[in-house]
């Protein structure tokens, strides 16, 4: 009789402690549903981080084209500054050849084009990122060497027809030239490299590739005046064999 009590006792309280704490967990936990009002709050509450997301999204590409814009207005900027300070560079030049004589006139006319365009890179070096030292170095040794071609030219323009004639053309002058010639193809080639090397506006690739064409077709000018100085040099010679032929 007892045993029968106590474990009635037993269930009644384990029966109690189970009922208090089915009280405590709400209905929608238990079936795993939610309510008309629970559901319309978490509704409202994604569509909210919704909107909030794709605002932030917008937010974000408007920022980064902005970006985009300013860098163009101030890459734009940057090229307007290098154009005017060529057209500037290229007056001063014609100026400076206004009180030369017709010979030497004639050769700074040639190689003014060679010294605008090692003006341009030099001008450039602001707007041609991370190779802009590596390209004004090499500027400055295209500089050196339109000096020596200058000097170089204006004396086989000097030499006058009689002179060529006995004595043939200036060799010294002739081979000096193809010399300087040679050296500036090859840091044509360097320039070339470094432009395809350039992170940069497609409109300062093309600015590049105009100077370094100026100055490959000037080489070309000059490589023909050296030959063509180069070989009077057999002309004198030649005159004395057909005399000797006649007596």
């Amino acid at each position: 009789m007892k045993r029968l009590i106590v474990i009635s006792l037993v269930l009644i309280v384990f029966g109690s402690v189970v009922l208090a704490q089915g009280q405590q967990i709400p209905n929608n936990l238990v079936t795993g549903t939610m309510n008309p009002e629970q559901n319309q709050q978490a509704q409202g509450t994604g569509q909210a981080q919704q909107v909030q997301t794709e605002q932030q999204t917008q937010n974000q590409g408007e920022e980064g084209q902005l970006m985009i814009t300013q860098q163009q207005q101030v890459t734009a900027g940057k090229i307007n500054e290098v154009k005017q300070k060529i057209q500037q560079k290229q007056q001063e030049m014609n100026q400076e050849m206004q009180p030369m004589g017709k010979t030497e006139q004639k050769v700074y006319q040639n190689q003014n084009q060679v010294r605008l365009a090692v003006h341009s890179l030099l001008e450039m070096k602001d707007v041609i990122g991370g190779i802009g030292p590596q390209v004004s170095q090499i500027a400055q040794e295209f500089n050196n060497s339109v000096q020596a071609t200058i000097k170089a030219e204006e004396k086989i323009q000097i030499r006058n027809r009689v002179v060529r004639f006995f004595a043939g053309g200036d060799k010294e002058s002739a081979e000096l030239m193809e010399q300087e010639v040679n050296r500036n193809r090859e840091r044509i080639q360097q320039l070339d490299q470094l432009r395809e090397q350039c992170d940069c506006d497609e409109q300062i690739k093309a600015m590049f590739q105009e100077q370094t064409q100026n100055m490959e077709q000037e080489q070309n000018r000059l490589q023909q005046l050296a030959q063509n100085e180069k070989q009077y040099k057999w002309l004198f010679g030649r005159f004395l064999n057909w005399m000797g032929r006649l007596f």
